[in-house]
């Protein structure tokens, strides 16, 4: 099967592709620039230079291709907003040059604000899109399947670790450096559900060539105590272990604040279920005892 990708030089998406590869599919990724070419041409895929801005490229690579995996979305939570409508174009564009055909297109999104406080299923339904939460990843996947495009949803978890991390939990790592203090709010018991990238990417190959229909969760651990996180950062950077108020997170943590005090804990018992899939991959916390997860390269990089 040829598979369009796009981030594919991401930290899930160029995962993604290897998976994809190795299970013998051809490869188109989308990438930004020559070292993103160079990338992908050394893991035997073949790119198309561009990014979510350019409908014509994105149009491009889903006409070439069988399928098509979005991946790809710009992590600047400064721009959460701009960053979100651009995706949006960029899902329709796809999904109106796939229309009429039965090629599968799968979708990333997330799962911490399915269900908050209780544990969320591939069930759920995505919160109407708002100025709180603009992204509408779901909402246009739900346009796009009324209109009759194979269209579903890769649900992941706010930690999608491994080494070579930069997501939500070394953003934590790197505010413990700036504070001193590696914090978490009142008891720390509000959880985030965790899955290894290699146990994730499998999701995607496994959706793409086995079901294609409703939402799927790559998750691999149903929540993790936010406490039992900053520990392991406090124990591997050797800072003090605090508790905060939620007045007093708020100032700490910053923009990052309603993340790291969401309670998001979520199942996937009928992805594992219908894809036949299991993590194999080691779990969140004994993946954080490895030496060097927390390097300062690894805290800082952006996808």
């Amino acid at each position: 099967m040829r598979v369009f990708v796009t981030g594919a030089t991401g930290w899930v998406g160029s995962a993604v592709i290897r998976e994809l590869i190795e299970a013998g599919h051809e490869v188109i990724g989308l990438v930004r620039s020559a070292r993103g070419v160079e990338k992908l041409a050394a893991v035997g895929g073949r790119s198309l230079v561009g990014s979510l801005e350019d409908v014509e490229r994105l149009r491009e690579g889903a006409s070439e291709a069988d399928a098509v995996i979005h991946t790809a979305f710009n992590h600047d939570w400064s721009r959460f907003a701009e960053n979100s409508l651009v995706e949006r174009s960029a899902i329709e564009a796809i999904g109106a040059t796939l229309e009429g055909s039965s090629r599968p297109f799968l979708v990333t999104s997330g799962v911490a604000l399915l269900a908050p406080g209780r544990i969320a299923t591939e069930e759920n339904i995505a919160p109407p899109v708002s100025e709180r939460f603009p992204r509408a990843s779901e909402a246009v996947v739900s346009e796009l399947i009324a209109r009759g495009v194979g269209a579903t949803t890769i649900r992941l978890a706010p930690s999608v670790h491994g080494m070579g991390d930069h997501g939500f939990v070394p953003r934590l790592a790197a505010i413990a450096r700036e504070k001193g203090v590696s914090a978490y709010v009142g008891e720390g018991l509000n959880r985030w559900p965790a899955v290894h990238r290699y146990d994730a990417t499998r999701v995607y190959r496994l959706a793409l060539e086995k079901v294609t229909a409703g939402a799927f969760h790559a998750i691999g651990e149903t929540g993790v105590a936010l406490k039992d996180i900053a520990e392991a950062i406090s124990r591997s950077l050797g800072l003090p272990l605090v508790s905060l108020s939620p007045d007093e997170a708020a100032e700490h943590f910053g923009w990052f604040a309603p993340f790291v005090a969401v309670d998001a804990p979520a199942a996937s018992d009928r992805t594992r279920a219908l894809l036949g899939w299991m993590p194999e991959q080691a779990g969140l916390l004994a993946d954080l005892r490895q030496s060097g997860y927390f390097s300062i390269g690894s805290a800082t990089s952006s996808h």
